[in-house]
């Protein structure tokens, strides 16, 4: 139940029955204010998505609100799904990385890494990110950090973070438009792409590779690409787990590394997104890992919500939400540990019982 985008089966095949550390990456772009860009979560508290994401994944309960983010249309975060595997087939350990939330987790006993890292601007003003400054927090993090378990999972919770990938490839160069997904069914194209005309104007003349990032980006995927060149010479392996994002993230380290004339050994990295992002028509993942300068193997989870009959579940198949809260990796992570499709199912509806 592993589909191979690109690249072998063989590193999928080297996880099985093994643990995994689920790093969560935790950030808020103000660039969540522009009136329907995004609906991962609840509208006039968008900027506490990645807070309800993070504590639900840890305790299966939301503290900071009183019941789980739905977005307008009623379709659930996909914190349900990574919830649902760790309570069938636990990661060894799940720990967060706070790169710029608006209001921290109410949590205690959970590994919180926090780089006093602040918001960032909406990118149609200018995002106001130090890039520099935060890729190097995350090499220095990735040289550091030692996962306690065989591998890791990096999975992101950034509302808007889809049209902030955009709009930092297109910066790059890359010919990459109408690529990335969206939390709609319907991608409100007009609305992102007049966002990311208006980032992109704001960068006119500017030479400096992370300068541009900075004005247009967000902090989750400048800090990430630090980690993940920060930690390239290590022997474990990295799966992202995430959709056009984590490609967009791909993206970056692709231009860095040709930026300061190295090279990324990248066979211990891989990616895992879900089948409604790998399926959408709107969107073109595979397109946009043909870009990279690397070999990447990435996968997809075949998982659906067939066997259910819930309301709510059924939009995802519909093609609301997609992807998020690493999902599609925490999917093969729980397949590979020997879940079925039902297991999984069954347990995210329990989470939407009255």
């Amino acid at each position: 139940m592993i589909k191979t985008l690109q690249g072998s089966i063989d590193f999928a095949e080297s996880l099985r029955g093994k643990r995994a550390t689920f790093l969560l990456a935790l950030s808020t772009t103000k660039t969540v204010e522009i009136e329907g860009i995004t609906q991962a979560g609840i509208p006039e508290l968008i900027h506490l998505t990645p807070t309800l994401d993070s504590e639900f994944l840890c305790t299966g309960e939301v503290r900071s609100i009183d019941n789980i983010a739905t977005t307008p249309k009623g379709v659930p975060t996909p914190a349900l799904l990574t919830r649902a595997v760790h309570l069938l087939r636990p990661f060894g350990t799940i720990e967060l990385l706070n790169l710029g939330m608006a209001t921290p987790p109410k949590l205690d006993y959970f590994t919180c890494h926090d780089f006093a890292i602040t918001p960032s601007e909406r990118i149609d003003r200018g995002a106001q990110i130090d890039a520099l400054g935060l890729f190097e927090q995350g090499v220095a993090f990735g040289k550091a950090y030692e996962a306690p378990d065989a591998y890791i999972i990096l999975g992101e919770s950034v509302p808007a973070g889809t049209t902030t990938a955009s709009a930092m490839v297109e910066a790059l160069g890359y010919d990459a438009q109408a690529m990335f997904s969206s939390s709609f069914r319907e991608a409100p194209n007009a609305i992102k792409e007049q966002t990311i005309a208006q980032a992109l104007k704001g960068i006119e003349g500017v030479e400096d590779l992370f300068e541009r990032v900075g004005a247009v980006a967000d902090n989750m995927l400048l800090f990430n690409a630090g980690f993940i060149l920060g930690s390239s010479g290590k022997s474990t392996k990295i799966v992202l787990a995430g959709g056009t994002q984590m490609a967009g993230l791909l993206l970056l380290v692709n231009s860095i590394v040709r930026y300061m004339g190295g090279k990324l050994e990248s066979h211990n990295l891989a990616l895992c997104t879900t089948k409604w992002v790998a399926e959408d028509s709107q969107s073109d993942i595979q397109g946009l890992l043909r870009l990279l300068d690397f070999p990447i193997n990435a996968y997809y989870s075949d998982f659906d919500f067939a066997l259910s009959d819930h309301p709510a579940l059924k939009l995802y198949d519909e093609g609301e939400a997609k992807e998020g809260v690493g999902a599609g990796g925490a999917l093969m992570y729980g397949l590979l540990n020997g879940l079925s499709k039902e297991a999984i199912t069954r347990q995210v509806e329990q989470f939407l019982r009255p």
